[in-house]
């Protein structure tokens, strides 16, 4: 019985080395988000404005990519690989995400159809 438990518990312990690096890898994309975000930014004070103006928008998109896709792909690899405590870690990232999703949604979106000196 014990040679059948250490098969058993290298076989996992190979996958579990796995799951916590992609889970990992996925913390460290979340958090990598507003950095791609403030680049065009960092950018134009850096004095290259060109990439602020050409690229600016796609750094946008990308960070707001990778603030929601990150949670979502943590949540399926923390289910799979059975991390009840990364799978909270990703809910709340999902949460902080959605929870800024849905602000600049309100402060770009919602607010800028309002004309100036009208109150909505």
């Amino acid at each position: 019985m014990p040679s059948t438990r250490r098969v058993v518990d290298r076989r996992s312990g190979d996958g579990s080395a796995r799951v916590d690096r992609v889970i990992a890898g996925l913390v460290w994309w979340w958090r990598a988000a507003p950095l791609v975000l403030f680049t065009p930014l960092i950018a134009a004070a850096l004095g290259v404005p060109e990439v602020r103006d050409e690229f600016g928008r796609v750094f946008g998109l990308a960070a707001l990519g990778s603030a929601v896709a990150a949670p979502a792909v943590g949540c399926v690899v923390a289910l799979v690989g059975s991390r009840r405590q990364a799978l909270r870690r990703f809910a709340v990232m999902g949460a902080v995400s959605g929870a800024l999703v849905l602000l600049l949604w309100v402060l770009l979106v919602l607010l800028a159809e309002c004309p100036d000196g009208h109150h909505c």
